[in-house]
């Protein structure tokens, strides 16, 4: 499915960063993503200092997960979260953690 076969949806691209690793953030982001019936995946930053989401689905849902990445699990401590949103490409079926 290419953007133009997925109206209204988009791609949610988010580098998330402060204690984000070993506290169990993937997997917090993967339960939340398909609560909101979202695609992609979750994946640690290769530089240790992060978490990296790309999430596909409707507008408003992206935006609920991104207020949620500013929350995390109980044990993150968030500082920073860079989003971007462009079209969405189809190419998800699910949300998983990745590791590259």
């Amino acid at each position: 499915m290419t953007a133009r076969e997925a109206p209204g949806l988009q791609r949610l691209t988010a580098r998330i960063e402060g204690k984000v690793q070993g506290v169990g953030f993937r997997w917090w982001v993967r339960s939340r993503a398909a609560e909101l019936g979202l695609t992609g995946w979750v994946m640690n930053a290769d530089d240790e200092r992060g978490v990296v989401v790309v999430a596909e689905g409707p507008v408003d849902r992206l935006d609920g997960l991104e207020r949620m990445l500013w929350q995390g699990p109980g044990a993150a401590r968030v500082e920073r979260v860079d989003a971007t949103r462009e079209a969405a490409s189809g190419e998800f079926s699910r949300f998983e953690i990745s590791r590259r």
